[in-house]
């Protein structure tokens, strides 16, 4: 039976693994080790937004693993001229051994699946960002030695990243804070079914609009951009609702001495976040970025295989 990975609730059961499993992956490759698991396999990629993370680490995770990926834009595509995406997800079925598609629309990346005979992976959607995910907890987890009764303060945006964020804090018992201005909090299900979890756990999850509140002993701050791809028309709207919500000295300096920054990129320094908070010593955005590869790689091997 295949096995899709479209929300981070489709680890519900062996999340940590994933995340224990990536970080053993990356210390064998460190350590001069291949594996060549893909080998003869290939990876579709369909990208309606643009990337440089998720697009560089699954094609160089599919050649570490002996394994091929084609990169495929929609202007590239007849889907982009109309074909519908469940022909699409039949033609690619019969051609390759599994799909990743980066969408706009979370309901197209279900349809996709739905219509696929073969393992579809959601490179992030406008709802939530899974893959992206198993590289944070692995950076996390790394950094504080286990997850459970962490405090995790995300300040910005109730989006993708997010509502994604929320859901594995939950699964992982971290205790999960997101502070965002009025009318940007994250979606009433993802909040739910994050509690819901979290009350499995004895941990929690809080929803406020004072970052002092959410900051304050944080091990974890996380922000991302205010302004999502799609929606650059609300740029200056929302730049001006979230101008307290930057993260910067004063607002780390109510967190725990040992925190670790993080970001799961592109940074706009001096709007979400400063310069000095994004180059601190307490920042690991860029090893952050490094563990997408291997997290990529453990998702292909538990997900294609």
């Amino acid at each position: 039976m295949k096995r899709d990975i479209i929300s981070v609730l489709d680890m519900k059961s062996d999340f940590e693994k994933f995340v224990d499993d990536g970080i053993r992956l990356k210390k064998s490759f460190r350590a001069g080790k291949r594996d060549s698991s893909m080998e003869r396999k290939t990876l579709g990629m369909i990208f309606e937004k643009a990337s440089t993370r998720t697009r560089v680490s699954f094609e160089t995770a599919m050649t570490q693993l002996g394994g091929h990926a084609i990169y495929l834009s929609p202007r590239d595509m007849q889907m982009g001229r109309g074909e519908s995406i469940a022909d699409t997800a039949r033609v690619l079925s019969g051609m390759v051994d599994g799909v990743l598609y980066r969408a706009f629309e979370h309901d197209n990346v279900v349809e996709l699946a739905r219509n696929s005979t073969i393992s579809v992976i959601n490179g992030l959607d406008n709802l939530e960002h899974p893959t992206q995910i198993v590289a944070d907890f692995m950076t996390i987890k790394e950094k504080k030695g286990s997850l459970k009764g962490l405090k995790i303060a995300y300040v910005g945006d109730g989006n993708n990243t997010a509502n994604s964020l929320m859901l594995a804090s939950g699964l992982v018992g971290s205790d999960f804070w997101i502070a965002t201005p009025k009318g940007y909090e994250p979606l009433d299900q993802f909040v739910m079914a994050a509690k819901k979890l979290a009350k499995k756990q004895r941990s929690e999850v809080e929803v406020t609009n004072e970052w002092k509140e959410a900051v304050a002993g944080a091990d974890v701050i996380y922000t991302d951009v205010w302004v999502s791809m799609g929606e650059e028309k609300e740029k200056e709207i929302k730049e001006k609702a979230f101008k307290k919500y930057q993260v910067n000295e004063k607002m780390v300096s109510l967190a725990k001495k040992d925190h670790i920054f993080m970001h799961c990129l592109p940074a706009h320094r001096g709007l979400e976040v400063t310069n000095a908070v994004a180059d601190s010593k307490n920042s690991v955005i860029f090893e952050e970025a490094e563990n997408r590869l291997h997290a990529e790689k453990i998702i292909l091997k538990k997900v294609i295989n």
